[in-house]
């Protein structure tokens, strides 16, 4: 007979590592799969400084390896694999990984979301270290500075209003037309009118580019079809998010219209036994801080789940 764990989680970043803490504090044998890196986007965040308990800051990697050894020294399995498909039957859900079949009473799932990048020379490159996308987590290292920032939807005009807290000016380049809501470009136009802002309409950046020291200097762009270029501190894209949950097809859990995890007040998705917690799902507010507290409120919801079953 196959064997059924207790508990799988499908990922390993802050929000599954803190359930796992919970979890395997409780005798509760608890793995994670994770199919990149754990710690998820944090570790790839050159420095966290709105995260609770460190003063100076912390660096997103050692963040991570924290939170990996604490999960870890309770007894936390930390596996990579690739989970491909979830499915519930007989009472049990079965995740598949790496093709082949993992049984367990409860899941978790924690693969949060990827940001939809803009695939120019220099993005990855200076992921970090002057190319963002979180404006919350990253816009005070700006004060004074100039910035670009891409997109004209909600989020792009949204963050660019949040940055004039700290830039000196901001370019904010559209490709085609600000499609932000209303009340959002009325107060966009406060800021252009004071200067504070500028946006290029019918603008697509070819290449972010830095000095021999990776300090980021310009960014190059098509506008109108005419090249041109901007000079810049750093780069904030904000052209949306694309969330991990391309495995759940056919599955039976609910997404919104992006493909966000819906869940109940509870973080229980629509497959009995299946959970939801960070920056996958919907309502999420895609920070660190908030990925861990929802990580310990799913950890407590299932260990009630797996008493009552």
């Amino acid at each position: 007979m196959d064997e059924v764990k207790p508990i799988v989680m499908i990922g390993a970043g802050p929000s599954a590592l803190t359930a796992a803490i919970y979890t395997t504090r409780e005798d509760i044998d608890t793995i994670l799969y994770e199919k990149a890196v754990v710690g998820g986007l944090a570790a790839i965040t050159d420095k966290v400084d709105n995260y609770p308990g460190f003063a100076e800051g912390i660096e997103g990697m050692v963040l991570a390896e924290q939170l990996q050894k604490q999960a870890e020294r309770f007894g936390a399995k930390i596996e990579y694999g690739d989970v491909s498909a979830l499915r519930h039957e007989d009472g049990v859900n079965v995740v598949t990984v790496d093709g082949k079949e993992v049984k367990s009473r409860a899941v978790l799932i924690a693969t949060g979301s990827d940001y939809n990048k803009l695939g120019i020379p220099g993005e990855a490159e200076y992921y970090g270290r002057g190319v963002h996308y979180c404006a919350t987590c990253d816009g005070a290292f700006y004060r004074d500075k100039r910035l670009v920032v891409v997109g004209g939807g909600n989020s792009g005009v949204q963050e660019a209003l949040f940055l004039t807290r700290f830039a000196s000016h901001i370019d904010l380049l559209v490709r085609s037309t600000v499609k932000a809501s209303q009340v959002l470009q009325d107060e966009l136009q406060k800021f252009v009118d004071a200067g504070k802002v500028t946006v290029h309409l019918g603008t697509t950046p070819n290449e972010i580019v830095a000095d021999d020291n990776s300090k980021i200097t310009k960014v190059t762009a098509t506008r109108d079809g005419e090249a041109t270029e901007f000079a810049v501190d750093g780069v904030f894209v904000f052209i949306g998010l694309k969330p991990n949950t391309g495995f759940l097809a056919g599955s039976g859990v609910e997404l919104d219209e992006v493909g966000l995890i819906k869940t109940d007040t509870h973080l229980a998705t629509t497959v009995p036994g299946v959970f939801a917690s960070g920056d996958v799902r919907s309502g999420a507010t895609m920070q660190i801080a908030s990925a861990t507290g929802e990580g310990a409120t799913a950890a407590l919801n299932i260990r009630e789940y797996l008493e009552r079953k």
